[in-house]
Parts: C-alpha cells; structure tokens; sequence
C-alpha cells in the first residue's frame, strides 16, 4: 500500500515492498506524488517491480550527461556539436537535480527561461539531447525507476524553413573577405557548397579517393541520410578540389566543424553581410540548379534529397528571373 504525507513544501509518498524496505520519493505537487504511487504499486501488482539501485536514485542529471557524451554521443556524426550543447547544460542548475526528486516541471521552466536568450531552435536541440539521454538510461542503463520527465514537456516548434538567398553582390564580398583571411581553407569550401549544394559536414569530409577526375563525379560516402551518393561536379567544383589535393592532405580539409563555424562568422562579419548561414548556401545552390534548367530527379542526385517534398523547402526561385523565360 502507498501512503502520502505533507513535509516541508513537498509531498512524500512511499510503497511498501513485501520482504523488502519501503520506497520513497518526494514531489512538489500531491498529485505527482499520487501518480508516482499508483505507477509503483501497478509493478508491483504484475511483478516488473525491481528495486532501484540506491546509486542510480541518488546520481544526479549532470552526473548521468556525463555518462551520455562518454558513451553515446561519440557514435554519432553531430558528436562534437551535441559535446557543447552538453557542455553549456552541465552549467544550468539541471545538472544539479537528483533523479530521486525529478519531474517534468524544472525542465519546462529551464526551455521558458532559455527562449528568452535564444532561438527555438536550440531550445529544441536541448530537450532532444536530454529526452534521448534519459531514454537510454531507461532501456540500456537499468535506470528502470524513471519515467523520461521530458515527454512531458512541451518542445518548441520547428521554426519555419529559411528562404535566404545571396544578394548578387553578396558572393563577391564573401571572396573579398576570403583574401583577406589567413584561413586557406574558406574560399575553396565556399565555392563548393555554391557549385554542388553539398552540406558542411559532407564538404569536410572529402578525400582525394572520392574525386573521379575523368569522370568529373565526386563520391560522397557518408551523408545525413546514410545513403551514400555520388555527384556531377562542374568544371570550378573539380578545378576548386585537384587544387586542394596538392597538399595531399585526408580530408582536404582538415577542420573540425566548430573551428570552421567560428572562422564562417568571422568572414560574415568581416564581409559586413548580415544574417547568412552557411547552410543557406545549400539553399542557393540548390535553386541555381533549377535555374539552370536541370530536372527536379537530376536535382535531387545531387543534393540526395530522396523526397521531393523536401527538395521544395530548399528551392527558392526568383520570380522575375523566371519571367524572362516566359516571353
């Protein structure tokens, strides 16, 4: 049997286990506490009720973050991007929370509080990262006695899909920076995303055994969608890459995704270009593609969207070019 009582601002409730000491845990609201019981008592009932580990309930959500960026996140390709994003949570007063006392409830204060300072976007990122931790926990850790507390959380909305394009003078002013950096890597990736629609991660990762010189194709072995593809290159793509291999350097890039983000915004701000992603230069090239004339399939063989639906978000034409080839 479950019994509740009022301690403090909190509301305690504990189950009584045959042959085995009780189990409590504490809850700002009663009917947490409620809920908590009655989930407790159900297990019981059908024998899937394994004691927690006194460790486990005591451990806290840093302590189990740390354990996630160790184990899990290293498998993933966005490793180093979820490292910070794990990073910058271990600093919020998160980290601090006791499994033992854990609710939904800090957390959705944690994603009110953090829109005020940015995006919904990362918000979002967050609680993916922390709902996914704590569902791995569940399943593969033996942190049986948790319920995910960020199912119920409410995540903010996908913002809408961007539709920025380069100004015409825009791409100029990007090179113009280029010259003036020490960065030799920044010119010749930029074109390549312009000429091929390839995302950051897929440019960084390119070989020399993935360039076909007389075939003009690229091989891009690893991709957002784990199909790997291989790509027409126009003659500055194929030119812009056989003079990055003169270093003979696996990758031709060899930059870690942070350290081209930070030298990208850089350039942004030296070029006194204002809100420009480089991911929006997936956008541009995209839609130079269909300027060109090219077919939404030979579209979709280079930029690997295998749903056309999602080829359209990336696709922004400007109206008054195609009315010149109206007349």
């Amino acid at each position: 049997m479950a019994s509740l009582r009022k301690r403090g601002n909190k509301w305690q409730a504990q189950v009584r286990l045959t042959g085995a000491g009780p189990i409590t845990r504490s809850f700002p609201f009663r009917k947490d506490a409620v809920q908590w019981a009655s989930v407790q008592e159900s297990k019981l009932r059908l024998g899937e009720y394994a004691p927690p580990d006194e460790k486990q309930t005591n451990s806290t959500v840093g302590e189990m973050l740390v354990r996630y960026a160790a184990e899990d996140v290293g498998k993933k390709r966005c490793a180093e991007y979820e490292r910070i994003m794990i990073g910058a949570l271990l600093r919020t007063d998160l980290a601090r929370i006791r499994l033992c006392n854990i609710t939904s409830r800090p957390f959705a204060r944690y994603r009110d509080v953090r829109l005020q300072s940015v995006g919904p976007a990362v918000v979002r990122r967050e609680l993916i990262i922390l709902q996914h931790m704590f569902e791995t926990a569940i399943r593969e850790w033996g942190y049986t006695f948790l319920k995910n507390p960020i199912s119920q959380v409410k995540k903010p909305k996908e913002p809408p899909s961007r539709n920025r394009r380069l100004e015409p003078h825009e791409e100029q002013l990007l090179f113009d920076g280029c010259n003036g950096s020490k960065v030799s890597y920044l010119k010749p990736i930029i074109i390549i995303a312009l000429e091929t629609g390839m995302r950051r991660g897929e440019i960084l990762r390119i070989e020399h055994s993935h360039i076909n010189e007389p075939l003009r194709t690229l091989r891009i072995p690893i991709t957002k969608n784990d199909t790997p593809r291989v790509i027409p290159l126009s003659k500055r793509a194929l030119t812009t890459l056989l003079e990055a291999c003169r270093g003979h350097s696996e990758p031709l890039f060899p930059v870690s995704p942070n350290a081209f983000r930070l030298a990208w915004e850089r350039l942004r701000k030296r070029a006194g270009i204002d809100d420009l992603h480089f991911h929006d230069l997936r956008h541009e090239a995209i839609s130079r593609l269909f300027e060109k004339g090219l077919s939404i399939p030979e579209v979709a063989l280079i930029s690997g969207h295998r749903d056309v639906r999602m080829l359209f978000r990336y696709t922004h034409l400007r109206a008054e070019d195609i009315a010149q080839r109206l007349d």
